[in-house]
């Protein structure tokens, strides 16, 4: 089968599956985008890790959490118990030059990011109480992969960052899925259409705002951490992947990365996909 009409297919049957709804909403903030929607393990578990979802979509504003919902819920059935953030992204507005809606806001997608993870644990308490938030990996997917490094890294931002943590966040660890891990190599591969560039608010705050965002400018974290990366992955290819395990290797820190064959993007996030039964025993090495 062509590329172009494998990831097309894989495309089709991630997004087949009808959203499913969460057993409980929380706000961490007043912006509408400012939610999370949280899943019970299903199995009725007294006590099971956390995995906060962080979903894709270029960080635009067409792509929202509930394209990731099934995945949730995927992840519920496993025995996990599933936060799934919301966050504000792109304007709908065309970028300048460009055919779809800017990619992210700066600061407010990280503000939100920043914010939702530091108020977790008191959301975690009412909305799952038996959720283990002593055992919380962070997973992401493609734009949401480099929000998963990121918020892992925020003890390593510049100090006037107002993300800055004084100490790392406890998490047992990060399973990033595909993600845009590594800005100088998106960048230069056009990935999702330059969607890092714009994140950043285009070339004049590329390199000025790059050390506050970029995952591969951002190590070492001293938290596990596991890329799962597709092969036949054009969206995000796997060398942005490798640079960034690569940076990691450099800074002195292994990074898990772990390549599946003949399996492009949206698999990793598709329940009906073996791909996605990788992702949950990754993220399950990290939180059990």
């Amino acid at each position: 089968m062509p590329d172009d009409a494998r990831d097309a297919a894989e495309e089709e049957s991630a997004f087949s599956h009808p959203p499913v709804d969460p057993d409980a909403t929380a706000a961490y903030g007043d912006h509408p985008d400012q939610v999370v929607d949280f899943y019970a393990p299903r199995g009725g578990e007294e006590s099971a890790p956390l995995v906060v979802v962080l979903h894709g979509g270029a960080w635009r504003a067409p792509y929202d959490r509930r394209h990731i919902t099934p995945f949730a819920d995927f992840l519920a059935r496993r025995g996990f118990a599933v936060a799934n953030v919301e966050y504000r992204r792109g304007a709908t507005i065309p970028a300048q030059g460009g055919t779809g809606p800017v990619a992210g806001r700066w600061p407010d997608t990280f503000d939100d990011v920043a914010a939702a993870l530091d108020a977790m644990p008191a959301l975690v308490r009412k909305a799952l109480p038996g959720a283990d938030v002593r055992r919380t990996v962070v997973t992401g997917h493609s734009a949401g992969g480099q929000l998963a490094l990121w918020a892992a890294a925020r003890h390593l931002l510049p100090t006037d960052a107002p993300w800055y943590l004084e100490r790392p966040a406890p998490l047992r660890g990060v399973v990033a899925l595909a993600p845009i891990a590594d800005f100088t190599v998106a960048e230069k591969l056009d990935v999702c259409s330059g969607a890092a560039l714009q994140l950043l608010g285009g070339e004049s705050k590329f390199d000025e705002r790059q050390p506050y965002a970029d995952p591969a400018l951002l190590l070492p974290t001293g938290i596990a951490t596991t890329l799962v990366q597709g092969r036949t992955d054009t969206v995000v290819p796997q060398a942005v992947a490798e640079a960034y395990a690569d940076a990691a290797a450099k800074a002195g820190e292994v990074v898990g990365l772990t390549l599946l064959e003949d399996v492009g993007h949206f698999p990793l996030i598709d329940p009906a996909a073996d791909a996605c039964a990788v992702v949950a025993e990754e993220i399950a090495q990290l939180a059990w």
